[in-house]
């Protein structure tokens, strides 16, 4: 019986493992920072903390992490690469993906996505449902593309960049690490690192 552990007992975790078993995965657990105050997420179990998890790795043939925030979902995949842990990545049967696109180890595909030919997708990242990630895109390590956001060729985006549900972006634009750019956003130039842009075209949100 293939088995796999997901850490992040949250709504997306349980996104994640319904996508697990679709793909073949027989056994879904969940591990929570939180599980003594939760002991099921939807139709799966939560045995355990991170610690308990890192302690029974041998227990699985897969590990993933499913944590919303981009930051702290970077920090799990390294804590959990640094101790040995089989850390797999999930592709949704009904997601699209070129042969020719590289997928980062931890990262999940959703229902609808379509990643094309020679895109790069890095660690740890979220492509979400319906989203697409167009031609030679390069996206760093715990990035999350949200449901219906568009990327068009050539597209880069930085370590655990957030784009939010419905934006898009023009071929060619270069998006900063921990960059966030809003719901519906429109993307036609540059964004520097760090920052949040919203709006038709995106602008710079003022702090």
């Amino acid at each position: 019986m293939k088995s796999l552990a997901i850490l992040g007992a949250s709504g997306h975790g349980k996104v994640v493992a319904d996508c697990a078993e679709l793909c073949g995965w027989q056994s879904v657990v969940f591990f929570d920072d939180a599980w003594q105050s939760r002991e099921v997420n939807g139709h799966w179990p939560v045995r355990g903390d991170t610690q308990a998890l890192l302690a029974n790795l041998s227990q699985f043939d897969g590990v993933l992490v499913a944590i919303g925030n981009n930051r702290i979902r970077q920090d799990k995949l390294h804590q959990l690469l640094d101790a040995g842990a089989k850390v797999v990545s999930v592709v949704h049967p009904q997601a699209i993906v070129s042969r020719y696109a590289l997928i980062g180890v931890g990262s999940v595909v959703f229902a609808g996505a379509v990643i094309n030919v020679d895109a790069s997708i890095g660690a740890g990242t979220i492509i979400n449902t319906g989203a697409s990630v167009d031609h030679d895109c390069v996206l760093g390590s715990a990035v999350h593309v949200s449901p219906g956001a568009c990327l068009a060729g050539g597209v880069s985006v930085g370590d655990r960049g957030w784009v939010g549900i419905g934006a898009s972006m023009r071929q060619l634009v270069c998006i900063g690490s921990d960059v966030v750019v809003g719901a519906g956003a429109v993307v036609v130039k540059d964004v520097p690192a760090g920052v949040t842009v919203v709006g038709n075209p995106a602008r710079v949100m003022e702090r």
